[in-house]
């Protein structure tokens, strides 16, 4: 049997945990809006449209920030074409996906959908076909008290007092050649720049995130940032990074290590705009926000439907989640957690339907796919200071990977309610571990929680009909005397031990 050993003391913290990082996404993309999280006519809808189902499994999902309305979506929205009366809305072609937008959902239904959810919403605007002073626009329609004439259009709108907005994207994707009116990093650094200091001019307590790379392999990668750093360092707060995991070898364990190029990803992200501040001289630190992170790799058709047909709400991008897949949700957010000094802002791409942990039939049920769980549990649990922790474990070779570890841990200490939480990955194939955690300086303790989620196939879904095949169960060895927990954790599995104080 494998061996692993952990230890951790309160003293010892990375950072305390910032919530934003169990965000979520929902973009004008195939199903997540229409048929997802809006569906006028369903025996759920309320009499705003909004599907009681799935904002009831958005709460028990434990989500905080929503990122809104995209996407590869926003860079070609006019935000005018969502508020106001609904019989007075356009009906546009979505050339980001090839579909046709109705614009019955747009701002005022999104905010009030998240306070329902009991959401904060994070805004993307457009920096595609639009610029700084349609952001401002935007942003004076949301935030501005009265008495100008977008502040004025929102009252007139029915809604009074302002949105309150205060995290918000500057465009999406813009190194990307799909984006629509894609840029260089100067040219797009410069209208980020401009951006931010009119949205800032506008109102005040704004978080600005700027874009990073698409993804990590990127011809561009590492300019990129610091180019774009390099014109707006001043002027914004974090820095995107975009990643998705891929299974195409149907390979477990090169799978598996999608966590280790995310780990290497956050490090260069934060060393690049270390950089930029060097060069500067600043104290100031960019924070980083992975907000669009997912498994997926298998439902990559639909752009194709560009100009054929333009469907409404087609269905597209709807990633049916297996086993595996769960276990490196898992594991990125455990990564995430990890890294909670600089990764501030996180949103797993996307709410449902569209590659989401939930999913629904139009006119149907709504269920939980597997990677539901993973996220549910951190978001729970994962409260408070996270522990620089002591860590033996052995290793294993696979994909570009020479010594991966093959527990993935992270270990979370609550000062408000003392609860100390501890979640482990065992990435082994085939071996069972016997894990050994000891909690120093935490007084007398007792067990109050403990969860595995494991399957004897990797492969195994969950579905309307059979909602529950892949769901944590109440973990079956697991001890905790004198300050430590004894346990063993499954091979390829995922594991929550919670510990109140005496």
């Amino acid at each position: 049997m494998l061996k692993s050993r952990v230890i951790a003391d309160p003293a010892f913290v990375v950072a305390p945990l910032d919530r934003r990082v169990f965000g979520t996404f929902v973009e004008h993309l195939g199903r997540c809006v229409y048929g997802g999280i809006y569906e006028p006519g369903h025996a759920t809808a309320d009499a705003n449209g909004f599907r009681r189902d799935v904002l009831d499994l958005t709460r028990e999902l434990g989500v905080t920030i929503v990122r809104y309305p995209g996407g590869n979506f926003v860079s070609g929205y006019n935000w005018e074409d969502g508020v106001g009366p609904k019989a007075d809305r356009p009906v546009r072609l979505d050339l980001a996906w090839g579909s046709t937008e109705t614009n019955q959902f747009g701002t005022n239904e999104f905010i009030d959908w998240c306070r329902l959810a009991g959401l904060e919403p994070m805004f993307a605007v457009n920096l595609g076909t639009r610029g700084p002073a349609e952001a401002q626009n935007f942003l004076e329609y949301c935030n501005h008290p009265g008495g100008t004439q977008y502040a004025d259009l929102r009252r007139s709108h029915g809604y009074e007092a302002p949105h309150d907005i205060k995290f918000w994207c500057l465009g999406n994707e813009m190194d990307g050649p799909w984006q629509t009116c894609a840029k260089t990093a100067h040219e797009y650094g410069r209208v980020a720049k401009e951006t931010a200091k009119v949205m800032r001019w506008t109102s005040d307590g704004l978080q600005l995130a700027v874009c990073g790379s698409s993804a990590r392999d990127m011809p561009t990668y590492g300019a990129w940032e610091y180019d774009v750093l390099d014109h707006c360092f001043e002027d914004v707060d974090y820095i995107s990074l975009h990643q998705y995991f891929t299974n195409h070898e149907d390979d477990v364990a090169r799978f598996l290590t999608a966590i280790d190029g995310l780990e290497r990803f956050i490090v260069e992200v934060a060393a690049i705009a270390d950089a930029v501040a060097a060069k500067r001289r600043s104290p100031k630190r960019i924070m980083l926000s992975v907000d669009e992170w997912n498994v997926w790799y298998r439902a990559r058709a639909g752009e194709q439907l560009r100009g054929v047909g333009w469907p409404e709400a087609p269905a597209l991008l709807e990633e049916i989640y297996n086993f595996e897949d769960a276990l490196v949700v898992g594991g990125v957010l455990l990564t995430m957690i990890n890294h909670a000094d600089r990764v501030k802002s996180a949103c797993i791409a996307q709410l449902v339907n569209v590659i989401g942990p939930i999913m629904t039939r139009t006119g149907g049920p709504a269920w939980r796919q597997t990677i539901f769980h993973p996220f549910a549990q951190a978001a729970r649990y994962g409260r408070g200071n996270v522990l620089r922790a002591s860590v033996e474990t052995g290793s294993f070779a696979a994909g570009d990977e020479t010594a991966a570890p093959l527990l993935v841990q992270s270990m979370l200490h609550d000062p408000e309610t003392g609860a100390v939480t501890v979640f482990a990955l065992n990435r082994s194939l085939d071996a069972e571990m016997e894990l050994t955690v000891e909690l120093r300086g935490l007084g007398e303790r007792n067990l109050a929680e403990a969860f595995e989620l494991h399957h004897s196939d990797l492969k195994a879904i969950n579905t309307a009909e059979a909602p529950d095949e892949v769901a944590p169960k109440s973990h079956p060895r697991a001890d905790f005397a004198d300050g430590v927990l004894k346990t063993v954790l499954k091979p390829l599995s995922w594991n929550v031990f919670v510990t109140h104080p005496a």
